[in-house]
């Protein structure tokens, strides 16, 4: 049987030191022995080679054989009764004998392998009374403290008594991972690091990871050597991940940060919050050492104290700000807004307006026009913000507390301005409302230069070697937006633009008022333009005609004179009949004649005969069967009126002129309307026709398709069809070409009005 190490002998460079595969270092630390053992069949798979000192057997002794026929049934009943009960990686730890020798070891599943790694049971373990001592004191101290960082160096204080550690600090990580000794307890002769702050690059994302999946991390001695991890060589690229080993070996560039440090053991304790990692429980040594299992459950012990108070102080903390910010809310709630600027002036001079998220200024932007109260922009500056956030802002909200960072090259503005809410109000302008913070400077005392956190020396890459004290000052920053601010500023921009909305669609109800009551007014100049007119207008044109015609019953005027006559008389008769035609069309619109049934067959009759007569004997009209609509029958008749005198006068000018006006049998649907059914009346005539690109606007008033001196007429008639079928809910088009007649379709709706 051929066996192989497994240990990770990739090289650490600048351009790869984040992506470290720490998880897989093929190597444990030399306090205890690994065997890892596959599920199913219970063959030893893997196993470290300093096997041989804790059991008296070698590695490739080990390999490949069943565990049970190694160290006996009973030890691997004891194993898989563990197993069996899901007791791994619980506080219970796995008290089995082997080789004769008693270890206690931890049991957890990495893939298909089960991984055991045994320590032996020491003569010096604490009695479990004393730990329970320890930390029932410290349940009664956790009782007597106030706030969250009181409590957390009573947890630094309790975890360094029970375990003996140099130093023990409270590592909190902020939004970026950067971190803070937020709590300490350390020898009275060493220099204290409570308030010192390290760069993220400290612990890498990977490391980071890790620390979520394993909640302990023990190193006992630094300057330990690595023991390797053998295995089978039956697979290429074999491996074991130790993301759940207790054993686990460090990655090189840890070691040399803590040789820079000058510590020679540590222990280390996640604390999770909201599934993520909140800070750590560091625990430093300067010399080698070891405490027990059962001392590493109690030191654990505390860092589930205070993930167990995080909750309950900070939520503490939140309610008592949820608590003011939501009575302002309430009060300034109640405000009524309307669309005169005062009524904005008395709003953003409310002082709950500043306490409902603990700000120290707000503008209101408006139409154009701020509104500011407290320690604000300048109006210009405020302008600029508006735009600003309305151009660069996908979300119509927006919350910062360094807002240097979104405008490097307006600081002056940003160290006034250090902290902004924004929320906008309308998504179709500027106007938003705007809540501000200044900067508060703070000193950061950083654990040495964090710019240099990785350096490259002669020796290759290493962690910074320098903990100098480095002192940095933070401006432009504002204090953090909390939650229930946040909130109360979000529900009440909410309300303010509910309010806003509703002023604007009065505002509009306003206009549309105005507009309506000049709009009567100007129909009302209408109705006298029209009087003028009928009467007025056409008076002096019959006393035209009447004088012309006069004048040209003379016998002795010369010719000249009576060409101007005849002119004169038929330029009046046209004048009369555009006035009479304008009177008709503006008489439709405001025409309050109600509706009835109308039967089509004998109105349209009446109209051909009325038109024909003897003054058209080369007219042939057909009309068929045609259906009983809704309608107003003196309009109807101006419609069919028209559409019949259109026909004969662009008639067949040499033959006989036939027009034809007929009934589709089936109810239809016009092509650009909705599912309304109509029914469709068709007048065809056999006359000149006309290109089909006029076919829409030969329905606007005043457009002609031939000059005056071809054919008579306004302009009007076509104009005046399209207005009495809108008037009757209908539609009205045409289809034509050049010498092939014109079609006229007009769609009654089959339902009543």
């Amino acid at each position: 049987m051929k066996v192989k190490d497994i240990v990770n002998k990739e090289i650490v460079t600048l351009t790869n030191c984040e992506q470290e595969p720490i998880h897989i270092p093929g190597s444990i630390q030399p306090h205890g022995f690994l065997i890892g053992i596959i599920s199913d069949s219970f063959l030893i798979d893997y196993c470290s080679a300093n096997t041989e000192q804790f059991l008296g057997v070698s590695y490739t002794q080990l390999l490949g054989r069943d565990f049970g026929e190694v160290f006996g049934d009973l030890s691997k009943d004891s194993l898989m009764d563990y197993i069996a009960q899901d007791r791994m990686l619980s506080s219970l730890l796995l008290k089995i004998q082997l080789m004769g020798r008693d270890f206690l070891c931890t049991v957890h599943k990495s893939g298909s392998i089960y991984i055991l790694e045994g320590e032996p049971v020491s003569i010096f373990s604490q009695k479990a009374n004393e730990v329970y001592d320890h930390t029932s004191q410290f349940l009664s101290y956790m009782h007597t403290t106030q706030s969250l960082q009181d409590l957390c160096s009573l947890v630094a204080r309790g975890t360094r008594e029970i375990t003996g550690y140099d130093r023990v600090m409270i590592y909190r990580f902020d939004a970026n991972y950067n971190g803070e000794v937020y709590a300490e307890s350390c020898r009275e002769d060493l220099e204290p690091f409570l308030g010192l702050h390290y760069p993220h690059t400290d612990i890498p994302p990977q490391a980071r990871d890790l620390y979520l999946k394993n909640l302990l991390r023990i190193i006992t001695d630094i300057d330990y050597t690595p023991v390797p991890i053998f295995t089978i060589d039956d697979k290429e690229d074999k491996n074991l991940d130790l993301s759940l080993s207790i054993l686990r070996s460090t990655s090189p560039i840890h070691v040399q940060y803590l040789h820079n440090m000058g510590v020679g053991a540590t222990l280390t304790i996640s604390l999770i919050y909201k599934q993520k990692l909140w800070g750590l429980i560091a625990c430093h040594h300067y010399s080698p050492k070891n405490i027990t299992p059962e001392i590493r459950l109690a030191a654990q012990l505390q860092g589930h104290f205070i993930t167990s108070q995080i909750d309950v102080r900070q939520a503490n903390e939140e309610y008592e700000i949820s608590r003011k910010v939501n009575a302002a809310f309430d009060r300034i709630d109640t405000f009524e807004l309307s669309g005169d600027p005062k009524s904005f002036q008395n709003l953003i001079a409310q002082s709950d307006l500043l306490k409902l998220c603990n700000a120290t200024g707000v503008s209101i932007y408006f139409n154009g026009e701020v509104y500011s109260h407290g320690t604000t922009p300048s109006t210009d500056e405020v302008h600029f913000l508006a735009s600003y956030f309305n151009e660069t802002n996908t979300n119509s909200s927006f919350h910062t507390n360094k807002l240097v960072d979104l405008l490097p090259d307006h600081r002056k503005l940003c160290e006034n301005t250090a902290g902004t809410i924004y929320h906008s109000l309308d998504i179709e302008s500027k106007n938003c409302v705007m809540w501000y913070r200044p900067e508060t400077k703070t000193e950061v005392n950083w654990a040495g230069d964090p710019s240099k956190s990785i350096i490259l020396n002669k020796k290759g890459l290493s962690p910074r070697n320098s903990f100098k004290l480095w002192k940095e000052i933070v401006d432009c920053t504002s204090k953090p937006w909390l939650q229930p601010e946040l909130d109360a500023a979000a529900a009440y921009a909410n309300g303010l633009q509910r309010q806003i909305n509703l002023i604007k669609i009065t505002q509009e109800e306003q206009k549309y008022r105005k507009l309506s009551e000049m709009l009567k007014e100007a129909n009302a100049e209408l109705e006298n333009m029209n009087w003028i007119s009928s009467h007025d207008l056409q008076e002096p044109l019959r006393k035209m005609q009447l004088i012309s015609s006069h004048l040209l019953s003379e016998e002795e005027l010369p010719s000249n004179i009576q060409h101007s006559l005849k002119r004169l008389n038929l330029s009046a008769e046209k004048m009369r009949t555009l006035l009479q035609d304008i009177l008709k069309y503006t008489r439709l619109k405001y025409s309050e004649e109600s509706f009835e049934n109308v039967r089509l067959t004998e109105l349209v009759k009446q109209v051909a005969e009325e038109i024909s007569g003897d003054d058209h004997p080369s007219t042939e009209i057909t009309i068929s069967d045609l259906p009983e609509i809704v309608g107003m029958p003196f309009f109807l008749k101006q419609l069919f009126s028209n559409l019949i005198a259109n026909a004969i006068k662009y008639g067949k000018q040499d033959g006989q002129k036939e027009i034809s006006v007929t009934y589709h049998p089936e109810a239809v649907a016009y092509p650009t309307a909705d599912d309304q059914l109509y029914h469709l009346i068709l007048v065809r005539d056999n006359g000149i026709g006309f290109e089909q690109k006029y076919a829409e606007s030969i329905f606007n008033i005043f457009t002609r398709l031939h000059a005056h001196s071809e054919y008579s007429g306004s302009g009007v008639g076509l104009a005046l069809c399209k207005k009495i079928m809108k008037n009757h809910k209908g539609h009205i088009s045409a289809s034509s070409s050049p010498g092939k007649g014109t079609e006229i379709r007009v769609y009654f709706p089959v339902s009543t009005k």
